[in-house]
């Protein structure tokens, strides 16, 4: 039986520097483009060298989605402390910024091991989100309406910010004047503007 290979430390510039052309290559042109071959030419290195960092292609996607990840609840939970947890779920969700997360979610349709690990974060990230938000609406005192539990406005709230987030970035704007304003509707009743000083 033979030892497994050796594998590079996760410490290494190397390695960032491999994840992060990954990464910018699933920003920038999709999963698609993103092979050992490619990745080894964008950041100047031997392909055998991105295998010696990562077993698999699949590895080294996982390992991006792990980084940003763990990076991205961290933040998140950090914010949801903040004054007003509401609009920030709101501001979380609407934002632009989850093209990444697209990119792995399309990913996850042909890739098991992609799909496998996003659902568990993603439910881990659902239940830390749910905690957080939970937590600082009793602190700051904002009461639902009692037909609506946090549970569920978290899920409304990441299911329409996604939306807006994935037809905006198609060019389609489609009723979105509305819904943003039932939105801002919502959170100027339930969270007054007084709490951003």
């Amino acid at each position: 039986m033979t030892a497994p290979r050796r594998m590079g430390t996760e410490s290494s510039k190397t390695r960032r520097l491999l994840l992060d052309v990954t990464e910018r290559l699933m920003l920038e042109e999709g999963y698609a483009a993103v092979g050992v071959r490619r990745v080894a030419r964008e950041a100047e290195v031997a392909p055998a060298l991105v295998l010696y960092y990562f077993r698999t292609l699949d590895d080294l996607f996982l390992a991006v989605l792990r980084r940003r990840g763990d990076e991205e609840l961290e933040r998140q939970i950090r914010l949801l402390d903040g004054p007003q947890p509401l609009r920030t779920l709101w501001r979380l969700n609407s934002h632009p910024g989850n093209a990444l997360t697209t990119e792995f979610t399309a990913l996850a349709n042909h890739r098991k091991a992609i799909r496998t690990e996003l659902a568990a974060r993603a439910a881990h990230y659902r239940e830390a989100q749910l905690e957080a938000l939970t937590r600082r609406l009793a602190e700051t005192g904002v009461e639902l309406p009692p037909e609506v539990s946090p549970a569920v406005l978290l899920m409304l709230t990441n299911a329409l910010g996604r939306i807006i987030m994935m037809e905006n970035t198609m060019g389609m704007t489609t009723r979105h004047t509305e819904a943003i304003a039932f939105v801002e509707q919502f959170l100027q009743r339930y969270e007054s503007t007084a709490a951003d000083t």
